[in-house]
């Protein structure tokens, strides 16, 4: 059955505190940010990391992935600092007893032998083979290409580890992608989902994003595709706007928990 997480960043708190949060919403997973801040690599002893994980799990949570998106450009070649970076971050997974990291990769262009493609392709190798040795899914969030573009990049890279963070709200707000049709051509990646809603303003790039049930995204439709193709891993509340952050992810909770009993 699919499980409830947060990005307790959305809390706009630190770290314990939307811990203690996110255990008294009844929620069972946590995808942090570690790009900046307390939970950074750079700035984590492994004393620290055992301490951290040791009060997740105390408070009955797990980490469901983490979030390693610090704008890191997929499509230069003269990238490999932001490479080694992400790499550190994928060793922080370990530590943090999850196998999942997820990042942007910026917009996969449709034309295949173009520069940017091949080197978006290039990074994707680059960190799926590393997670290969070392078994972390290096998951691209979805949203600003169609997913038979996104699909298609993946099934030429190189590697097993190269996965998707599947975003539905992005794909309605970015792409006008169906993202129970997404889950369909994507459902062989699929190892990480955020629970997001919002619309699609104009041709323009314009969107905004909702609290779950208020803006494009069929939940009853995508939670059923995700449960057809055996998915059965976290729906991560993310809750970028708003001026009621606790309110509307609350809110969340309650909706995916009443949508995953009429599913289940």
């Amino acid at each position: 059955m699919m499980k409830i997480g947060v990005i307790p960043d959305s809390f706009e708190v630190p770290f314990k505190e939307a811990v203690i949060l996110a255990r008294d919403l009844g929620v069972k997973g946590l995808q942090p940010y570690v790009t900046r801040g307390e939970l950074a690599p750079e700035n984590l002893t492994k004393e620290d990391r055992r301490e951290i994980l040791k009060f997740v799990k105390d408070n009955g949570l797990v980490f469901s992935a983490l979030c390693a998106d610090f704008g890191l450009p997929f499509n230069t070649r003269d990238n490999e600092a932001g490479v080694e970076r992400t790499k550190r971050m994928m060793d922080l997974a370990l530590d943090f007893d999850t196998h999942v990291i997820t990042t942007h990769i910026g917009k996969v262009p449709q034309d295949e032998n173009s520069e940017e493609y091949k080197n978006i392709l290039a990074t994707i190798e680059k960190l799926g083979k590393y997670g290969d040795e070392i078994g972390v899914a290096f998951a691209t969030e979805t949203g600003p290409e169609k997913a038979y573009i996104l699909k298609g990049i993946l099934d030429k890279a190189d590697t097993k580890s190269a996965k998707v963070n599947l975003d539905p709200a992005n794909f309605v707000m970015c792409s006008a992608q169906n993202p129970a049709e997404a889950v369909y051509l994507l459902k062989d990646y699929i190892v990480h989902t955020h629970a997001k809603d919002g619309v699609m303003l104009d041709n323009e790039g314009h969107y905004q994003e909702l609290i779950l049930g208020e803006g494009g995204v069929n939940f009853p439709e995508y939670l059923a595709a995700l449960k057809d193709v055996g998915y059965d891993g976290f729906l991560t509340i993310e809750r970028e706007a708003g001026a009621t952050r606790f309110a509307d992810i609350k809110h969340a909770v309650t909706f995916l928990t009443e949508n995953l009993k009429k599913l289940y």
